[in-house]
């Protein structure tokens, strides 16, 4: 590229971006998008650049002048803005900002500058200060519990002295004041020599955190020495003037401890809660960690509804909604006569119950559209007095869509299963599987296999959705499926299923059907 170029402002609040370092951010202002969308038609180059305070609106005098040429790698594209991650490229400095646009995005004449490296690198000084970095770094990176392999593989990866030090200035325990002091340091020597003290700074601090926690575990027993590290811990963010209110935090452990969780699932939020206070407010991981654990607290563990079913008012319910359909009625019917006796059995315990309501064939309703099939799990669920759930894999090629996202992508999202069963509230819901017939598979694996664990009752009951980690049990849930052919549903996934075939409907039926339902609810809805 050129050494002088116009470009769009892409302003970071509290981050510095280096050369050569790629990570995640959230954008979501409207001059912010304005920019991304102007450059990702083209070669997704903008110029990033420091706030010189965190405020929502980004003026060009609240911007450094120094900043970092960085390209769009990756867009992830959400309810709430975008998530990109970008990869810094060059070293940069505005000679004129302005906005522009109609958001207010801020365009900058930029002039790409290059690090100096000494005239004579080979001298000894300057090797021996190259190496000593790397030997600090290393030991750093051990100290914050990085993996042998990986560490190695950054040592040794990067050649240029410039390019390691911009690598380890970003990884810094320092404020953006403080590393926006680096980027602007042109001579590599003099940037690795400041680095170097930013990494013996480190060292001292983690070995300072160290030995304060090894006197208080001594002296003090596990719960008090958790009380006091966190208080310790509050001190030192509010003299630091970082960090938020530690009520948010305390308010979200109350609701996780409110859980009703196995011994297996606790120790892993728990562990994924210490990880989130030990992490930083104001980097990537900490916004990671917060969604999944606020995910969690709102699945439903051991939140159920009380099933009041009587056979008399089920009845009732599906001669009102549906007209016709006796041999799809009475088949029903006979399903929750079923389910009734196993109640009546397990009438001592109260999970019993549910798990024998939950438990038996689970119904497929197979017919041409337009004939009843999804309004017919609407009147189960009705009968039951259970919440509804109904999610349409109609076009889904991916076994995350069921099963879900590990947390290391960008973007990760829990599968449908759970998703629906955060929407009901519930452990025992009514669940629709609309289409099943429509599976699709892709090259992320098949998604049929993946119901196969959900519709299976020696299996479900510890299902673990990927993004989720740790079981939950699907085995009080009521899973009802939909299809309009059923010669397209896998073999193995129909076995699990119990096939309700729904026929068309008569001439004398369609016209009962449109004076008795149609025609009231036009004059309803138009107002007659």
């Amino acid at each position: 590229m050129p050494e002088r170029v116009s470009m769009p402002v892409l302003p970071m609040r509290d981050t510095v971006v280096f050369p050569g370092v790629a990570l995640p951010i959230s954008a979501g202002r409207p001059g912010t998008l304005e920019a991304i969308e102007k450059v990702l038609e083209g070669d997704r180059r903008l110029f990033a650049v420091c706030q010189r305070e965190n405020v929502d609106d980004a003026t060009p005098e609240g911007l450094y002048e120094t900043g970092v040429i960085v390209r769009i790698l990756q867009v992830q594209r959400g309810p709430n803005g975008l998530q990109l991650l970008i990869q810094g490229v060059q070293r940069a400095k505005s000679l004129k900002y302005e906005r522009v646009g109609e958001n207010g995005m801020v365009q900058a004449d930029v002039w790409a500058i290059g690090a100096e490296e000494p005239s004579e690198p080979h001298e000894p000084a300057f090797i021996a200060l190259d190496h000593e970095l790397r030997e600090r770094a290393a030991e750093l990176g051990r100290q914050r519990g990085m993996p042998p392999e990986a560490l190695n593989q950054i040592i040794e990866g990067i050649d240029g002295p410039g390019a390691f030090a911009d690598l380890v200035a970003f990884h810094l325990d320092q404020t953006a004041l403080e590393k926006q002091a680096l980027l602007e340091m042109l001579p590599a020597a003099e940037r690795m020599r400041r680095v170097l003290v930013g990494v013996e700074r480190d060292l001292i601090r983690l070995e300072a955190q160290q030995e304060i926690q090894q006197k208080v575990q001594e002296e003090l027993g596990e719960k008090q020495r958790e009380m006091v590290l966190r208080e310790q811990m509050k001190a030192i963010q509010r003299e630091l003037g970082e960090g938020e209110d530690g009520s948010d935090l305390e308010e979200l452990r109350t609701r996780v401890a409110a859980l009703e969780l196995s011994d297996e699932a606790r120790k892993e939020i728990e562990r994924e809660f210490t990880r989130l206070q030990r992490t930083n407010v104001q980097s990537a991981e900490y916004q990671v960690l917060r969604t999944y654990l606020e995910l969690v607290t709102e699945l439903p563990w051991g939140t159920r509804t009380d099933d009041k079913l009587e056979l008399g008012d089920a009845e009732r319910i599906l001669n009102e909604d549906h007209y016709g359909l006796e041999d799809v009625k009475d088949r029903i019917l006979e399903f929750l006569a079923v389910r009734k006796l196993q109640m009546q059995r397990a009438e001592a315990d109260a999970v019993a119950r549910a798990r024998a309501v939950g438990r038996g064939p689970i119904l497929l309703f197979v017919g041409p559209p337009g004939v009843g099939k999804t309004s017919i799990a609407k009147s189960i669920a009705r009968a039951l007095g259970r919440k509804y759930v109904r999610i349409a894999l109609g076009g889904a090629r991916d076994e995350a869509d069921v099963r879900g996202h590990r947390r290391t992508y960008v973007g990760a999202m829990p599968g449908r299963i759970i998703q629906g069963l955060r929407q009901a509230g519930t452990m025992n819901p009514v669940f629709l599987l609309d289409e099943v017939d429509k599976l699709g598979v892709g090259m992320q694996g098949d998604p049929s296999s993946a119901l196969l664990e959900v519709l299976d009752p020696a299996q479900n009951h510890s299902f673990i959705d990927h993004y989720v980690g740790v079981p939950f049990d699907l085995s009080e849930v009521l899973f009802v499926a939909t299809s309009n052919w059923k010669d397209r549903i896998p073999a193995p996934l129909l076995d699990r299923m119990e096939v309700v075939d729904f026929s068309g409907y008569t001439e004398q039926e369609k016209l009962q059907i449109a004076k008795q339902y149609l025609l009231p609810r036009q004059r309803e809805e138009s107002g007659l």
